[in-house]
């Protein structure tokens, strides 16, 4: 993968302390969309779950095997605010665009209100040869609970992060474009709708990363 904005999710899930290994999830998809590589039905059957604090965010991986992330297939979820999620549990939080990845083609535009969780679904394993990294634009993820951000932690219940999403709105932001009333829009054809869950305890341990 070349080294870009996605690299902060990716590169924070490689340094610090982690969690790695053990838990439960699910990430599904009707109908995924990556130009030249694959149309059609996605699962995929998660094994792997990483989790990184760095203050009061949240690095979380949730992927296909262990290998790093460069060579693997996974989802990665940024949660830019442990506390407001923690306050918020049981409710629905919007899910946009990684704050560092915009749209190559578009201006930037400000929101006043921007989402607090980020997704990227990535395939660098079944789509390594093509630009394999699709971005949260719209959705809800409802988390149940959240990783407390205190890496010596010794509650197990603080420790748990648990959430679901049943349809997040995934893309190649190069196919963002703007409708005629100045809207950001992407065509349906071009859209991947995503599903699915994760549940798992943090365990601090090696971080994983691409060296001995």
């Amino acid at each position: 993968m070349r080294l870009g904005p996605i690299a902060l999710v990716l590169v924070a899930l490689g340094s610090g302390a982690c969690s790695l290994g053990d838990g439960e999830g699910e990430v599904h998809s009707d109908r995924l969309f990556v130009r030249s590589c694959w149309t059609g039905p996605f699962d995929l059957e998660p094994d792997f779950f990483a989790a990184v604090p760095y203050r009061r965010t949240l690095a979380i991986r949730v992927q296909h095997g262990g290998d790093i992330a460069e060579v693997s297939d996974g989802l990665s979820v940024l949660v830019d605010d442990i506390d407001r999620v923690r306050a918020s549990l049981g409710q629905p939080l919007r899910v946009g665009e990684p704050p560092a990845v915009r749209s190559p083609n578009l201006p930037l535009v400000v929101d006043p209100d921007p989402p607090i969780v980020h997704m990227t679904l990535y395939l660098h394993s079944a789509c390594h040869a093509e630009n394999s990294a699709l971005y949260s634009v719209r959705g809800t993820v409802t988390f149940h609970a959240i990783f407390d951000g205190d890496p010596n932690e010794t509650d197990a219940h603080e420790k748990l992060t648990d959430a679901e999403f049943s349809d997040v709105e995934f893309a190649d932001l190069h196919d963002e474009k703007l409708d005629a009333s100045g809207a950001r829009t992407i065509d349906d054809s071009l859209v991947t709708h995503a599903r699915g869950y994760f549940r798992f305890y943090f365990q601090r341990g090696q971080p994983g990363q691409p060296f001995p």
